[in-house]
């Protein structure tokens, strides 16, 4: 299975609730359907809203942004439908003004939300930024209140989505937190942008929502969450800027590439062409990249632009190959097996009997349940540990259907597996208690914890035949492991390009 997922993200519809922006929105819906026929093999499909649904929260025009929504839902494209809220779409609520709560009505996210799609290891995370924009005149300086808010939106998330780095994360997180892609959508521009051409018509230079004075503060904020890319709209002008700030998880106290973070953010026009600039949309795709030779992974950006009184959407971008821009992310996403097994496993109500040898297969299939002298014992400890975790998932799960035969296979490799995992640690020196917390470590990160292991065995040790004792070990798990219905041959010579 694939790593992939692709966000289509349209923003600032404005409904009205008159019906005069239907066939706007119908022909977006077909240049969507275009852009995203190539995409249906791919799990996660999300259509993302980035604000301004409506041009303010009367019932027919949230009557109708719910219309749009559920025709978007029944066109098959979309995997998943999230939206945020703008400025347009909470209006104060009055009965005078005939205006809506439209937090409530059209089910948006009134402080923030984090979606995680565990096929994809997508945690896409929605920001209500209204709160830290200022209802102020356009024109006037930022005031310290505005500011605090959006420093005070941006901790809160980093208590409630991402907690400390290299933790275990929230309990539906089927890998560590590192190992997640993260993107950040919230309405506002977070930084300042150019002013498009219909703003001059407003008679201002630049409108001040969310102009922070220190940008640093947000994108430092972004990074402690390990964003990789940040989308909004608000704007209704198409954007795109690269940032590199210091990374604060470096331990490098020099330059150079260890000590940089490097976040993108990417604007959205009106999707329907409102305030007298052009429409647009954008594709995001990310997904492994087949020319980077190895299990490297990447954003494609595909923008499209329908200039005014033009009834076709065309890409922005022509002057680029395939007009898409292509961003590395700077991170190896590429899934460990036993992730990955674990994701098949849990979507399994109760595996059968026929299905276990391909649940089976990538978990052991690894170097480390081979024959591989140059392995660490510390890369072992940690295949041991997690593969582990899985494999009494997947026993427990087999309990309720399997037969006596197929319940004492997989109960005799997961003690074999225990083995395994306590064998690598004597051989390290970790002490009991120490390889207790380990082991209720939900997930574990490989870079985290091959950072903290011991490197060499320990002193007085015969390594020889500790190698000799594993694979015994191994062998014995083979051989429960052909009871299951395959032969991996574990122990001996390990298959060409087996992952550690």
């Amino acid at each position: 299975m694939d790593r992939s997922f692709v966000i289509a993200q349209i923003s600032d519809l404005h409904l009205d609730g008159s019906g005069r922006l239907l066939p706007t929105i119908e022909a977006l819906g077909t240049a969507l359907g275009e852009r995203m026929a190539q995409f249906s093999a791919v799990p996660d499909r999300i259509l993302l809203l980035t604000g301004d649904l409506v041009n303010g929260p009367t019932p027919r025009a949230l009557d109708e942004a719910l219309a749009v929504i559920a025709s978007f839902r029944q066109s098959g494209l979309f995997t998943d439908i999230q939206a945020i809220a703008g400025n347009h779409d909470v209006k104060r609520p009055s009965q005078r003004s005939g205006r809506h709560d439209a937090y409530d009505y059209l089910h948006l996210p009134r402080t923030s939300k984090s979606v995680y799609y565990r096929q994809s290891g997508l945690d896409l995370v929605l920001l209500d930024s209204n709160n830290a924009s200022l209802t102020t005149l356009a024109g006037s300086p930022i005031d310290e209140s505005a500011y605090s808010a959006v420093v005070t939106h941006s901790a809160r998330l980093s208590v409630e989505l991402a907690g400390s780095l290299g933790s275990a994360g929230r309990a539906d997180y089927a890998e560590p937190v590192d190992n997640l892609v993260r993107v950040l959508a919230l309405h506002h521009h977070p930084l300042p942008q150019a002013t498009g051409e219909g703003k001059r018509f407003l008679g201002v230079p630049d409108e001040p929502l969310m102009y922070l004075a220190a940008p640093a503060t947000f994108l430092e904020a972004a990074t402690s969450l390990n964003v990789n890319l940040v989308l909004h709209g608000h704007r209704h002008v198409e954007g795109f800027a690269r940032y590199s700030i210091p990374d604060p998880r470096a331990t490098r106290s020099e330059g150079g590439e260890d000590f940089w973070r490097t976040i993108y953010v990417l604007s959205c026009p009106s999707s329907t062409g409102q305030g007298g600039d052009d429409a647009g949309f954008n594709i995001i795709h990310f997904g492994p990249s087949p020319d980077m030779g190895g299990p490297q992974h990447r954003f494609a950006i595909a923008r499209y632009c329908r200039p005014r009184n033009d009834g076709a959407f065309r890409p922005l971008d022509s002057n680029l190959p395939d007009g898409i821009i292509r961003l590395p992310t700077e991170r190896d996403f590429s899934r460990d097996p036993a992730f990955q097994a674990a994701i098949e496993i849990a979507s399994c109500a109760t595996p059968r009997r026929d299905q276990l040898p391909a649940l089976i297969r990538p978990l052991l299939v690894r170097r480390a349940f081979y024959d591989d002298r140059e392995l660490s014992w510390a890369e072992a400890l940690y295949a041991y540990l997690v593969t582990s975790r899985v494999w009494n998932d997947l026993d427990s799960k087999s309990t309720k259907s399997g037969s006596r035969h197929v319940l004492k296979a997989l109960a005799a490799a997961g003690a074999l597996l225990s083995l395994l995992v306590e064998q690598s640690a004597d051989v390290l020196g970790i002490d009991r208690g120490e390889l207790d917390d380990l082991r209720a470590t939900r997930v574990i990160n490989r870079a985290d914890l091959l950072r903290q292991l011991p490197r060499m065995p320990r002193g007085g040790i015969d390594e020889q035949q500790q190698i000799r004792q594993r694979l015994q070990l191994l062998r014995e798990l083979n051989d429960q492991v052909k009871a299951l219905g395959l032969d991996l041959g574990l122990g001996g010579e390990a298959p060409p390009q087996a992952p550690p």
